[in-house]
């Protein structure tokens, strides 16, 4: 079967094409084609797609910049391409759509998209307002693109609903976690789960795990046996961490001080939404290596947001080797995960305690697109340190699999 993988955000869209046999597991989850565009409704989008080989031919990329209006625009670009390049020989050969979906509320888990899904995506759209209006939008454009083609969400929350209660609820009045729905969720669950999956392959002796998921959005997850016990997001994805243009955590309160100021409150959710982590703070960009830059030529405000973030990382890992009782392994992924070798370095320094020592050498060395240990190694029962390349959409596709085997079958 063919299956498309759709991750997306508020101006983006990313995905995977796979080649998969249901009944051989990841042996036959094969990628065909990769793509992505960004700058979506603000002109001069960059595309680009990637044939793979196994599909026919040598490998090809293709791409350019073009305006695209909104996320079906590019969805309907995407689609012409990969007939172009013969990834698919019609659009009508992908047999079903899975996507990376964020905030269903009351729903949980990988479900077939319906009616009451996208109302429910909908009702939530006020507290995931980067994410669950471009994917409601993507839906009902695929649904209109390929009518009949089942469509599965697979919620990022699912993961996290091993969290134990008390690390579920905030301290409100219970009628509010019990009629509405106000807890803590948790999200990046894709992520989280392919770190714990991956981590159980490759150091199964590594039972209490703390995977970073650092990016433009950042999130913090504790790992015991597999499964997520603690995650730093709350109620909704602008919570926790620092984020490239998110706030993370805020007290409510200061909404009050903000309002008596004279800002109205849809100018604060969009502030707070969308000028303000690393971006707001130090005045410069959302993204970490401009920040950093700027840092070395002696900004002060870009290296007050530096330190701010990695403070931040810090105290969630603080808060997670009290709930793990210590730590088997430190993981770390996404963009500035990956890649940023010095946010790494502050953020294990002077954690020698909890036996978290990082190897300078090690830690300059990788180029964060493969899967590397970066402390001493010495067998004194020390915290290993890992840089891991995430995978999503790997995540996503068993679920989208596993979703459509539970479901009636039905003729297209």
């Amino acid at each position: 079967m063919i299956v498309l993988i759709a991750n997306l955000g508020s101006t983006s869209f990313k995905y995977k094409l796979y080649s998969i046999d249901p009944d051989r597991g990841d042996a036959a989850m094969d990628v065909i084609a990769v793509g992505a565009a960004d700058r979506i409704g603000q002109g001069g989008s960059n595309w680009s797609v990637a044939r793979m080989l196994g599909c026919g031919g040598d490998p090809i990329r293709d791409e350019g910049v073009t305006d695209l209006a909104d996320h079906a625009a590019a969805i309907e670009l995407h689609l012409s391409k990969l007939v172009e390049h013969h990834a698919v020989k019609a659009i009508g050969d992908i047999d079903a759509i899975g996507f990376k979906a964020v905030h269903g509320g009351p729903i949980s888990g990988a479900v077939i998209v319906d009616d009451n899904v996208l109302a429910t995506m909908e009702q939530f759209a006020d507290v995931a307002p980067q994410h669950n209006p471009p994917y409601i939008a993507a839906m009902r454009a695929f649904m209109d693109k390929l009518p009949g083609v089942p469509q599965v969400a697979a919620f990022e929350t699912a993961f996290h609903q091993t969290i134990p209660p008390a690390r579920q609820v905030y301290g409100i009045p219970h009628e509010w976690v019990e009629d509405l729905g106000i807890r803590r969720y948790g999200f990046h669950g894709a992520s989280h789960r392919y770190i714990a999956t991956r981590m159980a392959e490759i150091a199964p002796d590594a039972k209490r795990v703390i995977s970073c998921h650092l990016g433009g959005s950042c999130s913090i997850c504790a790992i015991e046996d597999g499964k997520s016990v603690a995650n730093s997001f709350g109620m909704t994805a602008q919570s926790g961490t620092f984020h490239a243009g998110r706030v993370g955590d805020f007290d409510a309160f200061a909404i009050l001080k903000l309002l008596a100021f004279g800002l109205d409150l849809d100018t604060i959710w969009k502030r707070l939404g969308g000028d303000a982590g690393l971006k707001g703070l130090s005045g410069v960009s959302a993204d970490m290596r401009e920040v950093e830059q700027a840092a070395e030529a002696g900004n002060e405000r870009a290296q007050l947001a530096l330190d701010a973030f990695v403070e931040s990382c810090r105290h969630y890992i603080g808060a997670y080797l009290a709930v793990l009782n210590g730590a088997d392994a430190l993981v770390f992924t996404g963009g500035v995960g990956q890649y940023g070798k010095a946010i790494r370095a502050a953020i294990c320094a002077d954690l020698d305690f909890a036996g978290i020592r990082i190897d300078p050498q090690k830690n300059n060395d990788t180029d964060g697109n493969a899967e590397t240990r970066i402390d001493p190694r010495n067998d004194d029962g020390g915290v290993a340190l890992w840089v891991l390349p995430t995978n999503e959409e790997l995540i996503v596709a068993r679920q989208t699999v596993e979703a459509l085997s539970n479901r009636p079958a039905v003729s297209r």
